[in-house]
């Protein structure tokens, strides 16, 4: 997938978060994904990412591949997100994984129950 894309997504989802009342103020987990067609690729790029700030999962996908799921506590920035993208990339391509977009889980203001 080229950079120009990647770009083109991550802007329009950070302006959506920005539309939506997104707090860009303090740090998130955001999750980062890449599709492997082997457990072993995914649970080999996996092992790269344990840490205070940071955590991966492998799940098995319902086509027979593998899902690789990286959170890392960040702040949800353009360049903090293409970098840490970025570097996942070049990490998981030579192990046969693909990028498949992040995500952030934005909390909803007002009061609870």
């Amino acid at each position: 997938m080229s950079t120009t894309f990647h770009e083109d997504v991550s802007s329009n989802v950070l302006r959506q978060m920005k539309e939506g009342g997104f707090d860009f103020t303090r740090v998130h987990p955001i999750e980062f994904y890449a599709v492997f067609e082997d457990r072993d690729g995914a649970h080999t790029a996996a092992r790269n990412f344990r840490g205070e700030s940071i955590n991966a999962q492998i799940l098995p996908r319902e086509d027979g591949t593998w899902n690789l799921q990286v959170s890392k506590v960040m702040y949800a920035t353009f360049d903090s997100i293409g970098n840490f993208e970025q570097d996942l990339e070049e990490l998981v391509e030579p192990l046969g994984g693909v990028l498949d977009g992040w995500g952030v889980t934005q909390e909803l203001g007002g009061g609870g129950f």
